[in-house]
């Protein structure tokens, strides 16, 4: 077993698949997860309990349990309902971190009880304990408040996000987290509601610019409508560098496998184009001081997924994500183990 110690950054069904990846090769997983989540059933629970998005943290949870199956499983289950509009959808794990909120009097501890009742390797902390919401600035002028409103199709682009509530902070624990860190991965997930969102907090984003260790951006494999609607992939990499301060992007992980036409072809249907690894593209990246790094890491063989109120993508392979970002830390722990 490996003894590097790695901070994973998003939520979404990024992050997760970064986890799982590496959680065969180290136990010191510690996965950042973003709670602005505004839409299906983790809105929901939002509005009726008052509590920080609980959707991505039951995703990081499960993919670092090792407990009961049973009571894993549970924690994924999705009630399916024609009687009840509101339970319909409604993840079970939600209503249980809910729950855990309200015995134990903190979001907080609510989820150490459940990654200990989960068994799981690693652990989990959500970026900030505060219930806020993300909002935008669009190039029109106008403004949307709600991750569901961030995100949606159809829209002017995104010239800016923020949160609601002013002086948020990290969650405990967190910053010493990154700070001792060999390796910290950012996404791979939607650009604005999901990385960049976690970059909204100001100790998160300030801790990883100054960070010791290896900090890598995993690219998207698409455009996403409503947020990338005609970016590129140096794009994508000027955004996280700017919600980082301008500074502590090292590498940017881009797949250079070529996806089947069948994937392609069904994505680019939905506005989801492929993002080439052109020549081109990857020395504008370089010129913004982010080493691009190519490698095979995505799963060319699974077909599209149905998945619930949630646009799909061509997804990462967890093993050969894993295989790219350890390879990039050996390479650059000698360098720190160096350093006086």
């Amino acid at each position: 077993m490996n003894d590097l110690r790695v901070v994973c950054v998003g939520g979404g069904l990024g992050a997760p698949t970064v986890m799982a990846g590496l959680r065969r090769r180290t136990d010191d997983i510690t996965g950042l997860i973003a709670v602005t989540d505004s839409g299906r059933s983790t809105g929901k629970v939002r509005i009726a309990l008052d509590v920080p998005a609980p959707g991505d943290i039951r995703s990081a949870l499960t993919v670092l349990a090792e407990g009961d199956p049973a009571l894993i499983r549970l924690f994924s289950h999705r009630f399916e309902t024609e009687k009840s509009e509101d339970l319909s959808g409604m993840a079970f794990g939600n209503l249980f971190l809910a729950a855990l909120t309200q015995q134990e009097g903190s979001f907080l501890r609510a989820v150490e009880e459940a990654s200990r009742l989960l068994g799981i390797r690693g652990r989990v902390l959500p970026v900030t304990l505060y219930n806020t919401h993300l909002c935008a600035k669009l190039a029109d002028g106008s403004v949307v408040e709600e991750e569901v409103n961030v995100r949606a199709p159809g829209k002017a682009p995104i010239e800016r996000i923020y949160l609601k509530d002013d002086d948020v902070r990290a969650t405990d624990g967190s910053i010493e987290a990154i700070e001792s860190a060999d390796l910290i991965t950012l996404g791979p997930g939607s650009l604005f509601t999901t990385v960049c969102a976690c970059l909204l907090v100001p100790d998160i984003a300030r801790a990883i610019a100054n960070a010791e260790g290896l900090v890598v951006y995993v690219a998207n494999t698409t455009r996403q409508p409503g947020q990338t609607d005609g970016f590129g992939l140096a794009d994508h990499v000027r955004v996280v560098r700017d919600y980082l301060g301008g500074s502590g992007l090292d590498v940017a992980l881009i797949n250079d496998d070529p996806p089947p036409d069948h994937l392609r072809r069904h994505y680019a249907e939905k506005g989801l184009d492929y993002l080439e690894p052109t020549a081109d593209a990857l020395a504008k990246i370089a010129d913004q001081g982010v080493r691009p790094v190519t490698a095979p890491v995505i799963d060319k063989w699974a077909g599209p997924r149905d998945l619930w109120l949630k646009q799909d993508t061509i997804r990462h392979d967890p093993a050969r994500l894993a295989t790219a970002l350890l390879r990039l830390a050996d390479d650059r722990r000698p360098r720190l183990r160096a350093l006086p």
